[in-house]
């Protein structure tokens, strides 16, 4: 976030007020000679167009494997009879596996530029470190693991060693960035792939999160079964003493099990509280989101009740705000137990960087509600929430529309400058426009995507889809049946493969 800066000057008094003038006059001819000059040597910036990196994806035609690029171009003919991996699809860096025994498990791979030249070729094995959540497959882009004598060791997409070949199994904290598990001997330790630094000695029997990013620490645990707490910095803020640590982030305090009891403590040890409650769900402040039997609530740092323990599910949304379950359906109470949104949706999703509830209803259409509690948007479909650049995009009442996170609604041209293309609706059916609001393709499509970061945007007409260039030419016609596609999304005339995890394409 930018902030401005400046140096207030208190005036003295009996100045030459002249003087004074004729100087700052001075100054300014000055500051604005050097500005001139300055704006005169400076290159022209100009926004980033669509398609103007070149990145590369993965293909798969005829059960066979292929590297394009994002203009459809051949870059690894699908001569491949396993997956090519593509760590970063930015960097021309391909893995390929060959001569596979399915019996013995064994295989080999080899690394490909752009140019199909071997790359990487003084190390055995060299394989991508793939992570994954709940939602997402990916491939830590950063760093890559090798063997040599049987063993495992990590290196730069440059080839620069990092970490010798001395472990035994390497593999990703899953759905943490940045931290990748080493194992020797038994026991594991923790690097991060972003320098390839050792963060945990490999001599704990286990390492978990603490929370949902590598910035939370982690949750290790030595031989004889005691639980403790390494931030990323590597200090050991708690000492392997107590018989759990629950996954629970607070700046200041820890919930974990000692002697059979659970508390809530702080860094130093003290506790803070060791009753009225089960289980710790968050802790937000001065406010505890606890557990007792099967019912939640929200009580003080001192065990005070806040809101009574006769909710389903209860969780932090906005400031003294909740978001709780009763009776099956989700509504929003204060800190209070005031009901702000009744009990009438069947699922709500707090997104905290954008400020808003997703409230999602019976009909499958969402309503959105603000930081005030107010339904901004109502019985829309929400398609894309976009943090970097600071918009939503709805589907309302058969249109698509977009929104700032102020909910005011915008052009596409707005919130998506670099675009060539945007789409727009005439009489039912759908077309596309320029920057300049000038018609370049007919409304004559039944459906269309905008344009993707590629370039492209996908058409439909009866049953199938096709694609346009940035230009709106056609790429290709619409022929394709895409019913069992939940995403589409084209580069040129290949569209992403049925299982979207993995942003394989194919034809």
């Amino acid at each position: 976030m930018s902030q401005s800066r400046g140096k207030r000057y208190d005036a003295k008094p009996k100045l030459n007020i002249k003087k004074v003038l004729a100087t700052i006059i001075a100054i300014i001819v000055f500051v604005m000679f050097i500005v001139s000059l300055k704006n005169l040597l400076k290159p022209e910036e100009k926004p980033v167009d669509v398609a103007t990196v070149t990145t590369y994806f993965t293909v798969f035609v005829n059960n066979k494997w292929g590297v394009i690029d994002n203009k459809g171009q051949i870059v690894i003919e699908t001569n491949y009879d396993e997956m090519i991996v593509i760590p970063d699809n930015t960097k021309d860096l391909f893995i390929c596996t060959y001569d596979v025994n399915y019996e013995t498990g064994e295989y080999k791979t080899r690394v490909l530029n752009k140019k199909g030249k071997e790359i990487l070729k003084d190390y055995d094995l060299v394989e991508a470190i793939e992570n994954y959540d709940a939602n997402n497959i990916w491939y830590e882009n950063q760093i890559l693991k090798y063997r040599k004598d049987g063993k495992i060791g990590l290196i730069d997409f440059s080839g620069k060693e990092i970490v010798p070949a001395e472990y035994d199994k390497v593999y990703a904290l899953a759905g943490i960035e940045k931290s990748i598990i080493v194992e020797k001997d038994g026991l594991c330790g923790l690097v991060s792939n972003s320098m390839g630094e050792i963060i945990i000695d490999a001599k704990y029997a286990e390492i978990k999160s603490l929370g949902p990013t590598y910035e939370n620490g982690y949750i290790v645990k030595n031989t004889d079964s005691y639980y403790g707490v390494i931030t990323t910095d590597k200090k050991e803020i708690l000492e392997c003493k107590y018989d759990e640590i629950d996954n629970v982030v607070s700046n200041e305090m820890f919930v974990v099990t000692e002697g059979g009891k659970k508390k809530i403590i702080k860094k130093d040890g003290q506790t803070v509280l060791e009753s009225g409650f089960d289980e710790v769900d968050s802790i937000d402040g001065e406010r505890i989101v606890v557990r007792v039997g099967d019912r939640y609530g929200v009580i003080d740092l001192q065990g005070n009740p806040i809101i009574p323990c006769e909710y389903e599910k209860l969780s932090t949304a906005f400031e003294n705000t909740y978001i709780a379950k009763k009776e099956n359906k989700y509504g929003l109470i204060t800190s209070g137990n005031e009901v702000k949104i009744d009990f009438i949706y069947s699922n709500m999703n707090y997104r905290k960087e954008p400020n808003f509830i997703e409230a999602d209803g019976e009909d499958y259409k969402t309503d959105v509600i603000n930081s005030s509690a107010e339904t901004a948007l109502s019985g829309v479909i929400l398609s894309e929430v976009n943090t970097e650049k600071g918009y939503i995009r709805v589907r309302q009442d058969g249109d698509y529309k977009y929104y700032n996170f102020n909910f005011e609604e915008k052009r596409p041209q707005e919130v998506m400058p670099t675009n060539t293309l945007f789409l727009v609706k005439e009489n039912g059916k759908y077309g596309y426009e320029n920057k300049e609001g000038q018609r370049v393709v007919d409304c004559i499509y039944d459906d269309g995507t905008e344009q993707n970061t590629y370039g492209y945007v996908a058409i439909k007409q009866g049953d199938v889809w096709g694609s346009l260039k940035a230009d709106g030419t056609v790429c290709l016609k619409p022929e394709v049946n895409l019913d069992n596609n939940l995403y589409i999304n084209f580069i040129e005339n290949w569209h992403i493969y049925e299982n979207t995890y993995m942003n394989i394409y194919t034809k």
